[in-house]
């Protein structure tokens, strides 16, 4: 899940609100699951509501809500365990995250993090999750059981995006003001040396071989390619405007940025780090997924309300799906066959068939929906 502009408003406006001395949405990265998890529950998708202090659960079967679960103040992003048991809410203006039992969709006692955390990403063992303190510069472990908080981790200014490798050894942070990316060993929950990236960095997408981190620089018109085995910055790759999204296929063979500005995507192959020709989507594309089988990647549009399918076979971009107002993110079930765009100006979350890329009726949330985590 991607989040999109009024949602990165947002933190900005809650530490611009910080740095006056006032009181004061984001992506939730989940692993994938593990093998042989079991799960306890069918599959449902959970939508943090951030003027409701809600997130709601919705049947992904029926489509239909299940419920509106109670949490803290201004809810901004979400990550499930891999074995689906449990979803961790992190609650931006309270500075908590919130535990959600998805067996009974009954929340847990929150859990004290730092100020205005912004992202929240679980280790594929499910033992740890790791929640970045937009406003504290600090990243908060959190052992899973028995949902207690660790002692937090300096790391640099804003950050605002997790992504953690494959195998679970390291987690890299994005530091929105910093410019730099924080390795954080899991082992130890010990940061290692910043690695230099672009301006205003906003998301990082990991490989599945867990070789490379790509980081989308917002304001350096640039993706950096990171080597995880040395934490070493690569020849940073020209793309559009303003990219501040990005996923890789299942095959790592190649990256989609969203080029925010002018309203594109980016292939990059990851062979060559080389960008081939950008696909015009639409006006305001930033949230952006892709389906377990790595033939179609939907693109959300937050100005047009729109979801643009691309082929990945021929990176061409199929006819705009109309869904709502203000997409802000988007997320795709573990069996690939339904896409769930978030509509925080309409309030609703509209399904997507990919097998016929046709939007089913809209499911009503609750107030300014901003992210979203669906169980693997």
């Amino acid at each position: 899940m991607r989040r999109a502009p009024g949602v990165f408003t947002l933190v900005m406006a809650a530490v611009a609100a910080l740095a006056a001395g006032a009181t004061m949405t984001a992506a939730a990265s989940a692993a994938p699951p593990a093998t042989g998890a079991s799960l306890a529950h069918p599959l449902t998708a959970y939508v943090a509501n951030s003027n409701s202090g809600t997130v709601t659960a919705i049947r992904t079967a029926t489509n239909t809500v299940v419920r509106a679960v109670k949490v803290g103040h201004v809810p901004f992003a979400i990550a499930i365990t891999p074995d689906g048991k449990t979803a961790y809410v992190a609650n931006n203006f309270s500075g908590t995250v919130t535990p959600i039992r998805t067996a009974t969709n009954k929340p847990g006692r929150a859990i004290k993090v730092g100020r205005f955390p912004a992202a929240i990403a679980i280790t594929p063992d499910g033992k740890t999750a790791y929640v970045a303190n937009n406003g504290s510069g600090s990243v908060t472990p959190i052992r899973t059981d028995p949902n207690k908080a660790l002692k937090p981790i300096k790391v640099g200014k804003g950050p605002l995006a997790i992504a953690i490798t494959p195998d679970g050894n390291t987690a890299y942070v994005v530091n929105n003001f910093s410019g730099t990316v924080t390795p954080i060993r899991t082992a130890t929950n010990t940061a290692l040396k910043p690695i230099k990236v672009g301006r205003l960095p906003r998301v990082i997408a990991i490989t599945p071989d867990g070789g490379t981190g790509y980081v989308a620089n917002a304001l350096s018109r640039s993706v950096t390619p990171i080597r995880t085995a040395t934490n070493t910055a690569l020849k940073p790759i020209r793309v559009g405007p303003h990219p501040v999204g990005i996923v890789i296929t299942p095959n790592g063979k190649t990256a989609y940025v969203t080029d925010n500005v002018p309203g594109t995507v980016t292939p990059i192959r990851t062979a060559s780090n080389k960008a081939l020709k950008p696909i015009k989507v639409g006006l305001d594309p930033e949230a952006i997924a892709i389906t377990p089988d790595g033939k179609t990647v939907y693109v959300a549009d937050n100005a047009a309300g729109m979801v643009t399918p691309i082929r990945t076979a021929t990176n061409k971009a199929l006819k705009p799906i109309k869904v709502g107002i203000g997409t802000q993110a988007i997320e795709i079930t573990s069996d690939g066959r339904t896409a769930y765009a978030v509509n925080t100006g309409s309030n609703t979350v509209t399904p997507i068939r990919t097998a016929t890329n046709k939007a089913l009726k809209p499911i009503k949330v609750g107030l300014n929906p901003v992210a979203i985590a669906i169980t693997p």
